[in-house]
């Protein structure tokens, strides 16, 4: 599997809305199976130019969330690619009876995508700040769940999501992000991305964490402390070898999530070393709590999802060591 990843980690350009609405375009063009769904929430997805491109292959539903995912499963059964978008916490929790029972226990091939991860919902507030998403659909069988954390993760995991077959939920980041791998990088299901090498402890990050932990992971440098640093972009099916090879070579794992630590990539990584490798852990991600109405650099100190937040865990899980 073929890695690239950026030497430098600007922030990205181009809106991670507007290259997925792209990839779906030119999936789109290639095969006349995709179709877009969405809850009136277009403008937000950035998918007006695909219904400007595919307006027979679009289907605004309006806000009715489940009916959205119950349209999207008929589809799918006679043959078409959906993909359908809301807001996180509306596909997540509003819809979650429709995609466990029409499309995950159908067997249906729907590609749920849910916007706004976590503290990126920011002046939308509390009631749009879906801190337990991937841990409900995490927890719905043969469930795919992922969160790429930059355009051309974006770009790369769409095209595999349409590849494969199955349930899937995308959880995207809809503004601009760090740029995190260079064009030509590969995407395997199950697979986790080994962003930079390190022998002391391994920080294991997902989304909007990734570009903190490689931050966490110069910082430690400077104390000579060497940090192994995995993006876990696919939650589940969970790379667990990496995670136990991590456990085995560094001794010592810090998670990293824009989630709620229950039921995300902490309690799966955890879980993984509890049962065949237990090393120290410590997790870095929201503890337990609601969201709350804020600008995105407000709420990542308020919640501690910081790069110094993952270098004080880093400390300590190292003295633990």
């Amino acid at each position: 599997m073929n890695v690239k990843v950026a030497k430098e980690h600007p922030m990205g350009k181009k809106e991670l809305r507007k290259e997925f609405c792209e990839t779906l375009i030119s999936m789109a063009e290639q095969d006349n199976r995709v179709v877009v769904l969405d809850a009136d929430l277009m403008n937000a997805a950035g998918t007006k130019p695909f219904r400007a491109a595919f307006p027979e292959r679009t289907f605004d539903c309006g806000v009715q969330e489940a009916n959205m995912v119950g349209v999207a499963a008929g589809l799918s059964s006679r043959g078409f690619i959906p993909f359908t978008h809301t807001f996180g916490p509306f596909a997540a929790r509003r819809a979650c009876d429709q995609i466990f029972m029409s499309c995950a226990y159908a067997k249906q091939n729907v590609k749920v995508v849910g916007s706004d991860p976590g503290i990126t919902a920011a002046l939308n507030g509390g009631t749009h700040m879906p801190f337990e998403d991937m841990g409900i659909m995490s927890t719905i069988p043969e469930m795919t769940v992922v969160e790429p954390c930059d355009a051309v993760s974006v770009r790369e995991v769409t095209k595999l999501a349409k590849e494969t077959y199955g349930t899937w939920y995308i959880r995207l980041h809809r503004k601009e992000a760090p740029v995190i791998y260079e064009d030509g990088t590969e995407f395997e299901v199950g697979k986790a991305h080994l962003l930079r090498e390190g022998k002391d402890v391994t920080i294991i990050a997902i989304g909007y964490l990734v570009a903190e932990a490689l931050k966490a992971a110069e910082e430690l440098e400077k104390e000579g402390i060497s940090a192994r640093v995995l993006d876990m972009w696919c939650l589940k099916p969970l790379d667990e070898e990496a995670v136990l090879a991590a456990a085995s070579e560094t001794g010592a794992i810090v998670t990293a999530e824009n989630h709620n630590i229950r039921n995300g990539l902490g309690s799966a990584v955890a879980s993984v070393l509890a049962l065949h490798q237990p090393v120290p852990v410590e997790m870095v991600g929201v503890q337990d709590e609601f969201g709350e109405v804020g600008k995105v650099p407000y709420l990542a100190e308020r919640f501690k999802l910081t790069a110094e937040e993952i270098v004080n865990k880093s400390r300590k899980v190292l003295a633990r060591k």
